[in-house]
C-alpha cells in the first residue's frame, strides 16, 4: 500500500485511521464496474473540410451530397465546413472460450444528419446527434470460435466506409450513394481458415434508422458476406482478398424489397507501396435500377506521401443517386486525392474531383443554369485519437 503525505498528516492528527485508507484501497481494486471499464478504450476523431466548385453558386446537387455523406441539411459548397465529430468505446473480445465486449460509436455534427440513425425528435425530425454503430459482441468456442453482433451495425456491403479516414478518398463513391448503410439486429461471423471467411446477419428493416421496421413483422432484411483472401504461398498476391455480399429487405414501414449485389477486391502487387482495388455495386427494387462500378489506384510514394485515384461509372434510372435533382442515368467520375502526413495523427488530404454527364444531360446545379460537367476541389484535416 502506498500512502501519501497529506494522508499520513491526517492519519497523524487522528482525522482518519491508516486501517480505513487501506480497506478504501482494497474496495476500489476490487469494484466491479472500475475492473469492466479497465479494458474499455476511447477513440474518435474530428472531421473538417474546405470545398470550392470554380464559377457555380453554393447550390448544393448531386456531386454535393456525395461530399455530405446522403445528408441534405447542410451545403457543404463553396465554404468551410465541420462534418462530423466522433467518440468511440470498445470493448473487444479477448481469447476466452466465452468472450464478451461491445462497440459504442457516436456522431456530433451535420454528417450524424445524413447517417440517418439520429436520435428522433416529437416532431420526427433527426438533431446532430447519431450512432454509427452501438452492438453487443459475443464470442462461442464453437471451432475456430463463432462471432455475433447484437444491435446497431454498419451494412456488409461496399468498398468504403462512413468514416472518411478509412477510404482512399475523401469524397465517397456512386457505389457508397446506392448502398444500405446500417441496420438493427444480429450478425454472425466465422473464420473457417486463414483464407476463408463469412459473414450471415438478419435485421429489421433495409434503411438505417434505430429500430426501424418493415410494414409486417415477418418482413426482415437478409445480408451475407463471403470474403477469400490470398496467402503467403501466392507470392506478391499474398494479402489480396476478394469479398461477395448480398442483403435484401424493406424499408421502414414499407413492403416493397429492395436488393444490394456487391462484389470487392484489393490487389497487392509486384511494385512496391501500388496497390489496387475493385468494385461493384448493383440495387433494384420495383421500377428501380442502378449500377456502379469502381476502380481504385494506391501508390505510396514515400512513408508520409500516399496518391489514390478513383475513376468510377454509374447508370440507373432517372433519379437513381439523388432523387430530389439528379437527372442523368449515365455518369462518368474521376476523383485524385493526394494524402500528405504533415502531423502525427493528422490527416491531411487535397482531393480533386470531375463528374461528367455521358447521356446528354445537365444533371449538376449551378446557380444561373444546369451543367454536364462540374469540378470540386476539396481539403480534408481529420484528427484521429
Amino acid at each position: 500500500m502506498t500512502i501519501n503525505k497529506w494522508t499520513l498528516g491526517l492519519a497523524a492528527a487522528g482525522v482518519v485511521s491508516l486501517a480505513s485508507v487501506a480497506q478504501a484501497e482494497e474496495q476500489i481494486k476490487l469494484t466491479p464496474v472500475m475492473t469492466a471499464l479497465s479494458s474499455t478504450t476511447l477513440s474518435g476523431y474530428v472531421d473538417t473540410s474546405a470545398i470550392y466548385r470554380p464559377g457555380t453558386g453554393k447550390d448544393g446537387g448531386t456531386v454535393g451530397q456525395l461530399y455530405s455523406v446522403q445528408s441534405t441539411t447542410r451545403d457543404k459548397q463553396d465554404g468551410f465546413n465541420l462534418n462530423v465529430v466522433s467518440l468511440t468505446l470498445d470493448k473487444p473480445l479477448d481469447e476466452g472460450t466465452w468472450s464478451a465486449g461491445y462497440h459504442v460509436q457516436t456522431l456530433i455534427g451535420p454528417d450524424a444528419n445524413g447517417r440517418g440513425t439520429g436520435l428522433i425528435q416529437p416532431t420526427g425530425a433527426q438533431n446532430s446527434i447519431a450512432l454509427n454503430e452501438a452492438y453487443v459482441a459475443l464470442r462461442a468456442p464453437v471451432g475456430n470460435g463463432l462471432d455475433f453482433k447484437i444491435g446497431q451495425f454498419g451494412t456488409f456491403v461496399g468498398y468504403e466506409s462512413f468514416d472518411s479516414y478509412k477510404n482512399p478518398n475523401y469524397s465517397r463513391s456512386y457505389g457508397f450513394w446506392i448502398e444500405p448503410s446500417a441496420h438493427v439486429g444480429v450478425t454472425a461471423s466465422y473464420t473457417f481458415n486463414d483464407m476463408i471467411s463469412a459473414m450471415v446477419g438478419v435485421g429489421n428493416a433495409y434503411n438505417p434508422p434505430i429500430d426501424a421496421k418493415a410494414k409486417y413483422e415477418s418482413v426482415k432484411t437478409y445480408l451475407a458476406m463471403v470474403t477469400l483472401t490470398a496467402p503467403e504461398s501466392t507470392g506478391f498476391l499474398k494479402g489480396s482478398t476478394l469479398s461477395l455480399g448480398y442483403d435484401n429487405g424493406a424499408p421502414d414501414g414499407s413492403n416493397a424489397h429492395i436488393e444490394n449485389f456487391y462484389a470487392g477486391a484489393t490487389l497487392a502487387t509486384p511494385v512496391a507501396g501500388f496497390s489496387i482495388g475493385a468494385a461493384f455495386d448493383a440495387q433494384s427494387a420495383p421500377g428501380y435500377d442502378a449500377r456502379a462500378y469502381a476502380l481504385y489506384l494506391t501508390f505510396q510514394a514515400t512513408e508520409k506521401l500516399k496518391a489514390n485515384l478513383r475513376a468510377e461509372y454509374a447508370s440507373g434510372t432517372i433519379g437513381a443517386f439523388d432523387a430530389a435533382t439528379f437527372r442523368a442515368d449515365k455518369l462518368l467520375g474521376i476523383t485524385g486525392t493526394l494524402d500528405y502526413a504533415l502531423w502525427q495523427n493528422v490527416v491531411t488530404r487535397a482531393e480533386v474531383r470531375w463528374d461528367h454527364s455521358l447521356d446528354g444531360e445537365k444533371p449538376f446545379s449551378a446557380t444561373t443554369s444546369l451543367q454536364k460537367n462540374e469540378v470540386t476541389v476539396a481539403l480534408n484535416v481529420i484528427y484521429k485519437f
